[in-house]
């Protein structure tokens, strides 16, 4: 086995609520601009721990989800080993098989991969999530979830899509997200109230 990974993810985007691309349509914008993170909770690739390590990425999608295409740039928190960022990454770009590989079928250019400062924190339902450090971070959201009628948060079961295949995710609402991402190529973004996805994971291959 060479990845077992266990953990949650945080994902924010520019479309309305909810974000097209789960249920495999065409962005309510023509395009979406997002940013992802993955801590993991408890795991090892290939025998090298990586529990506590974040990998997080920022991405253009110019169409259907599924056409792929899409550019990215990988960031790894600053508090993995080289060897660590090696095996994050070589999971997320589809080298070790299995449902990440899936995903990264996505990918067309991956633009950089850069260590950075990551803060990721779920604290009673609402999610923080931070990629880079300083006064202007790369990437940064605030997420809540949206309860259903019973109380609970609403849950999308089976898409066609997701960035933790074979889990249940949650639909929120980002009170803000900001990406000023324009000097790796990427639009800048600033808004208030637009498509967040939070949820757990369990990947292994």
């Amino acid at each position: 086995m060479s990845y077992q990974l266990e953990g949650s993810l945080l994902e924010v985007c520019n479309c309305n609520i909810l974000c097209l691309c789960w249920v495999g349509e065409d962005p309510d914008r023509g395009t979406c601009d997002a940013a992802q993170a993955w801590r993991i909770d408890r795991g090892a690739i290939d025998g090298i721990d990586v529990s506590g390590r974040v990998i997080a990425l920022i991405n253009h999608i110019p169409g259907n989800v599924l056409a792929g295409n899409w550019t990215v740039a990988f960031f790894v928190d600053d508090g993995a080993t080289p060897e660590q960022q090696e095996a994050l990454v070589s999971v997320w770009t589809g080298k070790k098989g299995g449902p990440v590989a899936d995903l990264a079928g996505l990918f067309g250019k991956v633009k950089t991969v850069q260590r950075v400062p990551i803060t990721f924190l779920v604290e009673g339902g609402k999610g923080t999530l931070r990629i880079g450090g300083g006064m202007t971070p790369i990437a940064e959201a605030e997420l809540l979830p949206i309860q259903g009628a019973t109380g609970t948060t609403t849950t999308l079961l089976d898409t066609v899509f997701s960035t933790i295949p074979g889990s249940p995710a949650y639909v929120g609402k980002a009170a803000l997200y900001r990406r000023n991402s324009s000097q790796l190529g990427f639009k800048d973004i600033d808004l208030a109230g637009h498509n967040a996805i939070q949820g757990s994971f369990r990947f292994t291959a």
